[in-house]
């Protein structure tokens, strides 16, 4: 019954585009309905890594991609309201539970962040206490991955507690404002500011504003400058929108669209504009990331042309270009069809796109439709 539905789902969109009423909203709702068909795991209340998946598709057990799922699902909540939407949410929470031993922590406090935020949003969405309760017992184990060794930070994961990045930390910063702004602790403020100024000195180029990955991975103090993620930015790009909107400081707006600006400049293609794959596997939900967040950037700074400019047209050659018509799957290039089988992070990556470019377009922020 529930396949039959997606079906439905997916038919009813499509007769919807065809006869002209289609919008970013429509191609939202048929990605949304694309992923639920071709992913979910009614068995295990999570997605599976792979579609089509195989009979070891799920021997690994992928949390932050499954935080991104989650994340994926109240973007789609908060846009239509469905009841339906908000079970499979409600699925996620038990299957994460199932499949993590019964406990939300895990060793890693980058995967421990993108699950908090999702429920937080989630909490924020729909008003369930358990949500808010997993996020604040999350948060309590993030506190613990902050130590003195490279001159503070939030270590990657618990066995390597003198290797600091990017991952761990902005997205560290991003919870403990959006914390603060709803429940008003100050002691979160304090947090995100903290963590912030930490990630600014350490790993952010001060000429440009890109921002590296990593200090001291293999235990010589070195810095992974070779490491050009987009998720780097994206995830800097959103710690300072979030301390924008909780202090009104300009000068973290001023840094997000800086390290929006060096992001584009290095990572997107001079002459199409578009991002570059970043592979399948965690890569794959790399540009997802960084288009979250960059368009957080146009949400709070509409003047913010070039981001606007860079989301248009990476969204626009995805639809047409990147995307598997028949399935709504997407590529983890952007600019060519999807292989016949594709990793969660990667259509994950895609469905966020479709997403953020049904908000903005809500807001009234794009220049042009979808066409």
């Amino acid at each position: 019954m529930e396949k039959m539905a997606n079906e439905q789902k997916v038919t009813e969109a499509k007769v919807s585009q065809e006869h002209g009423k289609g919008s970013w909203e429509q191609r939202a709702e048929l990605a949304q309905a694309g992923l639920i068909e071709h992913y979910w795991n009614s068995k295990l209340n999570l997605f599976n890594n792979l579609s089509p998946c195989n009979d070891l598709c799920n021997e690994k057990f992928h949390y932050w991609w499954q935080a991104h799922g989650v994340d994926t699902l109240v973007d789609a909540y908060v846009r239509t309201g469905s009841s339906e939407t908000k079970g499979y949410i409600s699925s996620m929470y038990q299957g994460m539970l199932d499949r993590n031993a019964g406990v939300w922590p895990n060793e890693f406090y980058d995967d421990m962040e993108w699950l908090a935020l999702a429920w937080l949003r989630a909490f924020e969405a729909t008003g369930e206490e358990k949500y808010k309760e997993a996020a604040l017992i999350l948060w309590a184990d993030i506190q613990t991955g902050w130590n003195e060794l490279q001159g503070g930070g939030i270590a990657w994961r618990k066995p390597q507690l003198d290797y600091k990045n990017t991952p761990a930390n902005s997205p560290a910063v991003i919870l403990a404002a959006r914390l603060y702004q709803k429940f008003g602790h100050e002691e979160d403020l304090a947090w995100a500011q903290k963590i912030y100024d930490w990630q600014k000195a350490h790993l952010v180029d001060p000429d440009t504003g890109f921002v590296w990955d990593g200090l001291n991975r293999e235990g010589d103090g070195r810095i992974d400058k070779a490491w050009e993620f987009s998720y780097c930015q994206g995830v800097y790009i959103g710690a300072g929108v979030e301390l924008y909107r909780v202090t009104g400081d300009k000068r973290y707006l001023t840094d997000a669209a800086r390290t929006a600006q060096a992001a584009q400049e290095r990572l997107a293609s001079p002459i199409t504009g578009m991002l570059p794959s970043e592979s399948n596997g965690d890569g794959g939900l790399f540009k997802g990331i960084f288009i979250r967040y960059l368009a957080e950037l146009v949400l709070v700074d509409p003047s913010q042309a070039a981001a606007r400019e860079l989301l248009e047209t990476n969204a626009q050659t995805l639809w047409h270009a990147g995307r598997d018509e028949q399935r709504q799957l997407f590529s983890k290039s952007w600019t060519t069809a999807p292989d016949p089988a594709e990793d969660l992070s990667v259509n994950l990556s895609g469905v966020m796109l479709m997403e953020q470019m049904a908000l903005l377009e809500k807001r009234g922020l794009l220049h042009s439709g979808s066409k």
